[in-house]
């Protein structure tokens, strides 16, 4: 008798596969972080849990324990964040994905939302969400967001970078896999995702909550580091608006508007951090000498208009690095 082996395989995986990754983290947010994954309406034979260990200093394996099957803990040699999601990719059986930080955790009255759509619309590539820095979410209705295409969605949309705010069938994301060995990895794999979806279904719901600690990835003050953020973001850009020019028309668009808003986050970065007008207009060198600058004559938001028409002047990018370190200080 015949049997469709893929068919077979896809009824017996799991709806979503968790993939969290932690290094050095104190052992009461990874199991928190666990906790708002097993409060989810999910039943254990429709969730997969792999927490990823990057290597850290200690094992927090005792502290897992007491979840026993629940979770897949696996612990491999210290390679950074794109690595330790890779190997989650690899491992996981799920239909769909969801990456998760160990230092954060899921907001469950916005993820069910999330669900919800996921099991009344199985075409869905992705479901996108919102992040809150509480566990506790807006009491508002969500209404059913309309499905649209990852293209059209970032052509008229300015969209989150991270790839922990979203839900992804593991089908879409095909070869594609995170950039080892630099920071920012998320903002070179989310754009190249969301031109592949067909069928994204964008919510407002908050499901999401992003814990802010000292000396994470995107907090540590440490020179070196911040050198290498900047360098590592300035090469993700070089390479999407790379990737832009061989796209077909519609895919290229977006992908221009997504490289005009990192790269006019890349220079607010740069007028905080280092408060100095010489240092920027070095950057703006940089970028004029790539292409990048000025930045396209484009009505994307009114932000994005605003902070064209300052840095377009000399006295214009003298202003901005006086008031944003302020404004940034003070929000």
């Amino acid at each position: 008798m015949f049997i469709n082996m893929e068919v077979q395989q896809q009824q017996s995986a799991p709806l979503v596969s968790f993939i969290v990754a932690c290094y050095n983290l104190p052992e009461h947010l990874l199991c928190t972080c666990i906790d708002s994954i097993l409060s989810l309406s999910l039943q254990p034979g429709d969730r997969e849990i792999i927490v990823v260990d990057d290597g850290s200093d200690t094992s927090p394996l005792n502290a897992l324990l007491k979840y026993g099957d629940a979770i897949t803990y696996l612990r491999k040699s210290h390679e950074g964040l794109s690595a330790a999601r890779n190997l989650g990719i690899e491992l996981s059986k799920g239909l769909y994905l969801q990456f998760v930080d160990g230092d954060d955790q899921l907001i469950p009255s916005g993820y069910e939302v999330c669900l919800d759509i996921l099991r009344a619309h199985p075409n869905g590539d992705m479901i996108l969400f919102d992040f809150d820095e509480s566990t506790f979410s807006s009491s508002t209705a969500p209404h059913m967001p309309r499905p649209t295409s990852g293209t059209s969605y970032m052509r008229h949309h300015n969209i989150h970078g991270s790839a922990c705010g979203y839900l992804v069938r593991r089908t879409t994301l095909s070869e594609l896999r995170f950039a080892p060995g630099i920071y920012h990895e998320d903002e070179l794999f989310t754009p190249l995702l969301m031109i592949r979806a067909e069928v994204v279904y964008p919510t407002k719901v908050k499901a999401y909550c992003y814990q802010k600690r000292p000396n994470s990835i995107t907090t540590n003050a440490d020179a070196p580091h911040v050198e290498k953020r900047h360098l590592d973001f300035l090469h993700i850009i070089r390479e999407l608006n790379l990737i832009a020019d061989r796209l077909p028309k519609n895919d290229q668009l977006a992908m221009e508007r997504r490289v005009a808003q990192l790269t006019m986050d890349y220079l607010y970065n740069i007028i905080v951090q280092t408060r100095s007008l010489s240092i920027t207009l070095q950057h703006i060198q940089v970028l004029r000498a790539e292409g990048l600058f000025p930045l396209p004559n484009r009505s994307y938001t009114s932000k994005y208009l605003w902070f064209r028409h300052m840095t377009s002047t000399r006295l214009g990018l003298a202003l901005l690095v006086k008031a944003l370190p302020i404004m940034k200080r003070e929000r």
